[in-house]
């Protein structure tokens, strides 16, 4: 799915950065923290977990759905960077 080591590193830093946000609202749970502290939190997994989501569908597009001998100025291109924008839009 990462197509290059960057990609990949990227994608776990990510994911990592999730994982803590994920403790931390195990932790507030636990600790019966007030419920605007806990639905902070969810937000905050929520848009990490969307941001993560849009890199993915970003790159399928671009590697799987377009690939590689797309010109970056072809209809094609312009109709994925649209989509692409469109799902991230979605997505915030």
């Amino acid at each position: 799915m990462a197509h290059t080591r960057r990609e990949k590193d990227k994608l776990l830093k990510r994911v990592n950065r999730i994982r803590g946000q994920v403790d931390a609202l195990h932790k507030a749970l636990e600790e019966e923290q007030e419920c605007s502290s806990v639905l902070q939190l969810l937000a905050s997994c929520r848009g990490a977990f969307n941001g993560l989501m849009a890199e993915i569908v970003e790159g399928h597009v671009r590697c799987h759905v377009l690939g590689t001998e797309i010109k970056p100025d072809s209809p094609k291109a312009q109709a994925a960077d649209e989509l692409i924008d469109l799902i991230k839009s979605y997505l915030k």
